[in-house]
């Protein structure tokens, strides 16, 4: 049964989810829209049965709700996972959208590494008569994304690298990103066999 549901209160979040590796249903409410859209592309790409709903602080930003979300997919991961016993272990991936192109490696290996190399660019907004430059796409701060990533891999256990090819969109970019993630994922731990995949025995 490769399933795990996670409940996660604290007083900044409270966040219900549910993993099956296998597949199932897909329910996502974070109360962030951009976050919404990434997670829902994660569903779609990764074939797995997602939900999951959070209340958090928003009325601050949307850090926390970013942070903790991953943190409790990370957790969800790890426990359905279990002793990994019989999956692929390993994948990557190139990934286009549009002009921006993504490469997404990860080793479902039981320790925690995060290497992301993925410029955003800072667009030119307008603050009453003066031009400013922000990383966001919408409301959402684009330095979220590798706060999303940094919480998921420190609790599933994971090591992933990113790296930035091209890319000018930061919506693309982004976008990459949550799809070559699903995509590597959903390969790495696929079954293709009855072991450990470890010459030590163990992951």
């Amino acid at each position: 049964m490769r399933n795990a549901q996670i409940s996660r209160k604290t007083a900044e979040t409270d966040i219900t989810l549910s993993l099956d590796l296998d597949g199932g249903a897909r329910a996502i409410d974070t109360g962030c829209g951009f976050l919404n859209h990434m997670l829902e592309l994660f569903a779609v790409h990764s074939g797995y049965g997602f939900t999951v709903c959070c209340v958090g602080d928003s009325d601050v930003d949307f850090h926390h709700t970013t942070e903790d979300v991953g943190i409790a997919l990370g957790q969800a991961f790890k426990a359905a996972l279990g002793d990994k016993r019989g999956i692929a272990r390993y994948a990557d991936i190139t990934l286009p959208m549009d002009e921006a192109l993504v490469l997404c490696a990860a080793d479902v290996s039981g320790r925690a590494y995060l290497n992301f190399d993925v410029e955003m660019p800072a667009a030119k907004v307008f603050d009453g008569e003066d031009e400013i430059t922000v990383k966001k796409v919408g409301l959402f701060d684009s330095e979220l994304v590798e706060e999303f990533f940094i919480a998921f891999t420190r609790e599933a256990g994971v090591t992933l690298h990113f790296k930035k090819l091209y890319g000018k969109n930061t919506h693309h970019i982004i976008e990459c990103v949550f799809k070559a993630f699903a995509r590597v994922m959903r390969a790495a731990t696929v079954v293709v066999g009855g072991g450990v995949p470890s010459s030590k025995g163990v992951l």
